[in-house]
Parts: structure tokens; C-alpha cells; sequence
């Protein structure tokens, strides 16, 4: 934006002449660095509408400055969000966008930036989204919303309580309820108060999840709370928890156990598992099953078995006469379409671990390659449609997540758990 090329002295001049109108004489005694830490402070205390005028004279003064442009183009989507106006809503978020882009650009990789841009292109400024069809929990919830980016914690959390004895099925309220009280906790320096409101947050935010489990945010926003409570271990529960419950809904469901990983020290990883077979097919019957050379090294260590892999998943495709192979079909009977599948992918690689097994019988001890040394441990473990579902999901693949999910939220988390979580 073009208040990003001012120079210091027209930041001065700019500060100089807009003291009587914009900020309080106080400010503008202060130096840019003050005026910095307060623009900060304020942001950190939720009060984003008192913030918003520092962060900008803040940005005119380090431009490059991503702390400052993280909140500012947050504060600007936050305090925009709750205008009434859908010409200033749409001004704001437009202003917001381009500072994030810009700062990112600019080498920012922050997660409040990456969150923030996530929001603003799915959100519609010109259009007021309703969270209830009970008007008077939608007019408690705005007024929540209102006190919240004034910093007036303890007003907001009065009305998301309302808003939802109102409707006792609007998430918003129980998900809002749970991180005013975690804000609550976050700002008070009595052990005392702050072990309250930490655990009243944790019921809000089972409220909301009960609500609704498969959104991820109450999860995410509990386990930040309990992570700054000390509860290191629930923390990363419930990171995970939001993974599980969103997992192909952009980065978001990621930051909580990303930044909890980068607090604690642990590494993150997939196992890995290469696999050097690929199958295409340019129209029914005609496939084309491409396998690295690799794979038939003298000094054998099993990776031959991904010729099974190929051939396996070449079953799979339409047939030359048209129609769908007799697998898909079967495992997919009201689908008119072929797509790679869950079922598809675990059947190829079931069966390439077959291979080794039997070349194993066959040769005697062998040493496997590292790939298919996780492959067959996440085998044994039952936990290879978890891993398929995270590390390797396509398209395709992520239709068959949710029904999966119904039955097997818990070897969801396990795979985290025993995979992941503390990878080498």
C-alpha cells in the first residue's frame, strides 16, 4: 500500500498533524516505539478498536514490520466483521488482505497472517452472516461480538452466555463463551482467578463440541488453554482432535499442534514411504503402470513388491468396454464414476506387503527398504488408512474420510499419537 514507501520524517510530519484529531495528545507525545508496544499491548488485550489507529501510525513508521502487519490487517478484518456498514465491512477487509499479502511477501509467515488470509477468502464482505435463526441469540451474539473488539471481556462473555441459553445449538456462542473466559485467565495475575476461568473455558469449549465435533476451532482453542494451563499432554489431545475433525479445510486445524510441537521441542513428521510406481490411464483400458528402475537392484531389500502395487491398482480403473472395474463397483455400488479411493490405495499396498512377505519366505531374512519398513509398521499397527487419509490423500481419497471418521475417530488420533508426534 502506498503508506508503506513514507519515509520517517513524513511519518513525523504525518503524526505531527494529525494529533488534534486522530489520538490523544499523550500519543503523540510518545515515541514510535512506544507508540508500538501500546498499539501491542492493546491488540493483546482484545481491544482491537483502540488498537487499530496505533497499529497504523505504527505500520507508517516499520512497514517491514510483520508484527505490526499481522495485527493490523487482523484488526481490520476483526473490527470490519462487526460493522453494520457492508461498504466500510468490504473497505476494511480489502485494506486487510492487501497489508497481509504485502507482509507476507515481505517474509512474514506467521500464523495469525496465514489464519487471517484463510478467513478473508471465505468470508464475504458485503454479505452479514447469520449464526442463529433465533433473532434475540443473533442480536446477544453481536452484541458479544461488539464488546470483544473493544477489549470488554467481561460484557462479551455475559452475551454469549445469553446467546446461547437462547439456542442451545449455536456453537459460535459456546466456542466465544470458552475463549473470553480463556482470555479471562490469559490477563489475570491471580493464580487463584486464573485457574477458574481456565476451567471454565474447558467446559465452553466441550459445550461446543458437543455441538459439533467435526469443526475443529473449540478443539484447537481448548488446547491452547490447556497448554498455557501446563497440561502439555491434553494440549496436544486436543490439537490433534481439530486435525481429526477438519483435516482437508486448509491450514488452520494444523497451527494448534504446529506451534504447540515448536513451544515443547518435538519434532513432527509422517512417516515416509516412497513409492516408486505410478498408474495413469489416458481413456478406459488403456493404463499405463510406470515403475522406477530402482525397484530391481541387485541387492534386493523388497522393493520389487511395488510392481504389485502398480498392477493392483491398475485393477481399479474403467475397463476397455467401458463402465467401472468389477472392484470399484463392488466396494463403490452407487458411484457411476471411478475415482482413487481409500479402498483402492489400501488394497495395492496390502497387497505389495503381501509380495514382501512372500519374498521373505522365499529368501529368508532381507533387508527392507525404509519405505516399506514404516509401510509394514503401520501395517501391523492398523493404522495404514490413517496414514493414507493424512500423508497421501488426494481428492479422490479424502471423499471416503468422513464416513471413515464415524467409526474410527480413535485410530485417527492414534496415528497421530504413535507416528507423528515425536517422528525421528
Amino acid at each position: 500500500m502506498r503508506y508503506q514507501n513514507f519515509s520517517k520524517k513524513l511519518f513525523a510530519a504525518a503524526l505531527l498533524l494529525t494529533c488534534s484529531y486522530l489520538v490523544p495528545a499523550s500519543v503523540c507525545a510518545q515515541s514510535e516505539e512506544e507508540i508500538r508496544q501500546k498499539a501491542i499491548a492493546l491488540f493483546d488485550a482484545s481491544n482491537f478498536v483502540a488498537a487499530l489507529p496505533l497499529l497504523e501510525k505504527s505500520a507508517l513508521a516499520y512497514p517491514k514490520d510483520p508484527v505490526i502487519a499481522s495485527r493490523l490487517g487482523f484488526a481490520l478484518y476483526a473490527v470490519g466483521s462487526t460493522a453494520n456498514d457492508k461498504e466500510l465491512r468490504k473497505r476494511n477487509w480489502e485494506r486487510a488482505r492487501t497489508i497481509l499479502l504485502q507482509s507476507q511477501a515481505n517474509g512474514d509467515d506467521s500464523n495469525l497472517t496465514l489464519i487471517t488470509l484463510e478467513s478473508l477468502s471465505k468470508g464475504d464482505a458485503t454479505a452479514v452472516t447469520s449464526f442463529s435463526n433465533t433473532k434475540a441469540a443473533e442480536s446477544e451474539l453481536r452484541k458479544g461480538e461488539e464488546a470483544f473488539v473493544r477489549g470488554d471481556l467481561v460484557k462479551a462473555l455475559g452475551a454469549y452466555k445469553r446467546a446461547l441459553e437462547l439456542d442451545p445449538k449455536l456453537y459460535e456462542a459456546a466456542l466465544y463463551a470458552g475463549d473470553m473466559e480463556f482470555k479471562l485467565a490469559h490477563a489475570s495475575s491471580d493464580s487463584g482467578f486464573r485457574k477458574e476461568h481456565f476451567a471454565q473455558a474447558g467446559i465452553w469449549f466441550a459445550k461446543a463440541i458437543e455441538i459439533n465435533p467435526n469443526r475443529e476451532t473449540a478443539h484447537r482453542y481448548w488446547g491452547d488453554s490447556l497448554d498455557e494451563e501446563g497440561k502439555t499432554d491434553e494440549a496436544r489431545d486436543r490439537f490433534i482432535d481439530a486435525i481429526v475433525a477438519e483435516p482437508y479445510s486448509g491450514n488452520r486445524a494444523y497451527v494448534g499442534l504446529s506451534q504447540w510441537a515448536q513451544r515443547h521441542r518435538v519434532s513432527l513428521g509422517h512417516p515416509k514411504v516412497e513409492i516408486p510406481a505410478g498408474v495413469t490411464a489416458k481413456k478406459p483400458g488403456e493404463v499405463n503402470v510406470t515403475l522406477d528402475s530402482s525397484i530391481f537392484k541387485a541387492d534386493a531389500d523388497g522393493s520389487v513388491a511395488w510392481m504389485m502395487y502398480g498392477m493392483v491398482r491398475a485393477g481399479w480403473l474403467d475397463r476397455k468396454e467401458g463402465g467401472r472395474s468389477e472392484k470399484f463397483a463392488k466396494a463403490y455400488p452407487n458411484e457411476t464414476a471411478y475415482r482413487h479411493s481409500i479402498a483402492e490405495e489400501v488394497d495395492a499396498m496390502r497387497m505389495a506387503l503381501q509380495s514382501v512377505r512372500e519374498q521373505k519366505k522365499d529368501k529368508g531374512d532381507m533387508k527392507l527398504s525404509p519405505s516399506l519398513v514404516n509401510l509394514m509398521k503401520l501395517d501391523e499397527a492398523g493404522l495404514l488408512e490413517p496414514y493414507i487419509f493424512f500423508a497421501r490423500a488426494n481428492e479422490g481419497i479424502a471423499r471416503d474420510y468422513f464416513s471413515y471418521r464415524k467409526a474410527n475417530r480413535a485410530k485417527l488420533k492414534e496415528y497421530w499419537v504413535k507416528f507423528v508426534v515425536g517422528a525421528k
